[in-house]
């Protein structure tokens, strides 16, 4: 899939950036647009490992838990049949499902830890979903303020990529999750999904998001 210059639009003011332009408009417009009050709001900026035209910009309360995070991520991205998921942050591992690991004897931590116990501005960390056909998202906190979000919003999300169909460059509506390793071949507009060997059964609809194409992905839960 070709690169593109990624755009988005916020959800606060309605007005369209680049991906590398909205944190900083982000930053204004939260000012003008969000209530003030006295808890303290994490900013974080998730996107596609190795699919960084997907991207977020979510506010969450630092009270909320990383299960309450993981949930969402599942919910506006990833959900599809179930799977374990974990968070990895400062070489710690938090596990939907905590067991010790076999070989290390580790024992990963649970997700009932708070946001604001783990997390601060500048801190990265990634979310894997699905230990099969694996989805990984980067994130980052980008800021923290203090203000009245009782949930986590999002803030700002990427415009759907236009993913051309490899037969005729008019835009992917299907894409072949048997082919989807093989590059633009997989991707395919209603027309010529018809003539793909694979047959119809391997089809899943082109999704705004990091897991379109993967196990039985077919958009928000």
């Amino acid at each position: 899939m070709a690169r593109q210059t990624s755009q988005g639009k916020c959800n606060l003011c309605g007005k369209s950036f680049s991906k590398q332009a909205m944190t900083r408009h982000l930053d204004k417009c939260k000012t003008e647009h969000l209530a003030k009050g006295s808890a303290r709001i994490l900013q974080l900026q998730i996107e596609g490992r190795g699919a960084s035209e997907y991207w977020l910009h979510v506010e969450a309360p630092a009270n909320a838990s990383l299960q309450t995070l993981d949930r969402f991520l599942r919910d506006i991205w990833l959900e599809c049949c179930g799977h374990l998921s974990m968070f990895t942050i400062a070489g710690q591992v938090y596990d939907v499902a905590p067991e010790p690991d076999p070989w290390s004897g580790r024992k990963p931590k649970g997700m009932s830890a708070k946001l604001g116990d783990v997390l601060a501005p500048g801190h990265k960390f990634t979310h894997e979903y699905d230990f099969g056909t694996t989805t990984e998202l980067a994130l980052k906190v980008v800021a923290e303020r203090q203000g009245a979000t009782k949930r986590i919003e999002i803030l700002a999300r990427n415009d759907p990529p236009m993913i051309p169909c490899a037969q005729c460059g008019k835009p992917a509506i299907q894409v072949c999750s048997m082919c989807i390793y093989e590059g633009p071949k997989a991707w395919l507009c209603d027309e010529h999904a018809e003539e793909h060997d694979c047959g119809e059964d391997y089809f899943l609809p082109v999704v705004n998001s990091p897991r379109v194409g993967m196990c039985g992905y077919t958009g928000n839960t």
